[in-house]
């Protein structure tokens, strides 16, 4: 398999993720589009350490700059890491919502007022 493949998908996930974040109204379908944008620097993240790891076979590198003998499977600790931050994010995330709608009854993204102040003055 061609290594452009994995990257061009990502690119278009990551696409896709950000068509979603800009033209979506609704709170929950804003927190998938990131999601997926999340997973498509996974999927980069994978395919670099693969693509990197098979290219330097062989390459006798300086110990001080060998990246392989301080970090196997770079690209995977960073995958795992980004697992946990979108964990973190959906469950935020979602418990902001959750409390808007229970608020407003409606968590469309465009008729969120972030200015408290003035809000309790109009209201």
């Amino acid at each position: 398999m061609h290594v452009v493949i994995p990257y061009v998908v990502g690119a278009l996930l990551f696409g896709l993720g950000v068509y979603g974040v800009l033209r979506r109204r609704n709170a929950i379908l804003v927190l998938m589009a990131v999601e997926l944008m999340l997973n498509a620097v996974n999927l980069i993240f994978v395919t670099a350490d693969v693509s990197l790891r098979s290219a330097l076979e062989g390459v006798v590198i300086e110990a001080w700059a060998n990246p392989g003998a301080a970090a196997p499977g770079t690209g995977g600790v960073f995958t795992l890491f980004v697992i946990v931050l979108a964990a973190a994010e959906v469950g935020v995330g979602l418990a902001i919502v959750l409390q808007y709608y229970r608020m407003r009854n409606a968590v469309i993204t465009d008729d969120v007022r972030l200015d408290a102040e003035e809000e309790r003055i109009a209201g």
